[in-house]
């Protein structure tokens, strides 16, 4: 059976954040079969040789898909996509889109977003031209968004993809400001019509109870 490793403890303040949920989500949509092993960030469950095997980084989430071992959240999302036939179009074309709003996610607006959080929680008051900075990067990724998302329910294509999953846990996960999105309403109603679908309501909950619970 595949097996998912993703967090039972983590720090509270990255509860909700952690990109274990990006697969998690995808397999409560594609009711995909796995166990979850359940690991302690406090306890450095990550920091092992054991775990370097799965994920050279030492971070969540990471698969052992029947000895095929991978990590990196937008990999494993695509490999589960491929092998379900789920979530991805059977088309050269589409999956072309699909992997491109996949990258885009990740590359495009992930970092801009992850750059202003990381500055936000360890600077000290004297980076004000560096925050400027990052806001207008960040905010640059998210007109061109806005424009995209005109006369569109998702991202990659008309049906709803892993792209969505990875973009919308993005501009969940990685803003901590809502006054940054605030200005753009189309990627706002993008993003909280992702996390309305039911599937990621369950999910969710269940990471809830159970690493709030650790």
């Amino acid at each position: 059976m595949l097996k998912v490793y993703g967090f039972s403890k983590v720090n509270a303040g990255a509860r909700g954040h952690t990109r274990d949920l990006r697969v998690l989500w995808a397999l409560e949509e594609m009711q995909l079969p796995f166990e979850l092993a359940g690991m302690d960030h406090p306890a450095h469950d990550l920091n092992t040789e054991a775990y370097r095997r799965l994920s050279p980084f030492e971070q969540i989430p990471s698969i052992d898909d029947d000895g095929l071992l991978l990590s990196e959240s937008a990999a494993i999302l695509v490999h589960l996509a491929k092998k379900s036939g789920r979530l991805m179009p059977g088309d050269p074309a589409g999956e072309a889109q699909v992997m491109r709003w996949c990258f885009a996610a990740m590359n495009s607006v992930e970092l801009p977003l992850m750059s202003l959080l990381v500055l936000d929680w360890t600077a000290d008051g004297s980076c004000g031209k560096h925050r400027e900075f990052l806001v207008g990067w960040a905010n640059r990724m998210l007109g061109n968004l806005e424009r995209w998302f005109a006369g569109r329910d998702f991202v990659a294509t008309e049906a709803f993809t892993v792209a969505d999953i990875l973009m919308a846990h993005v501009l969940s996960a990685g803003i901590k400001d809502e006054g940054l999105i605030k200005p753009y309403p189309g990627v706002v109603s993008y993003r909280d019509r992702c996390l309305a679908r039911p599937a990621w309501k369950r999910t969710i909950e269940a990471y809830c109870a159970r690493v709030e619970a650790g």
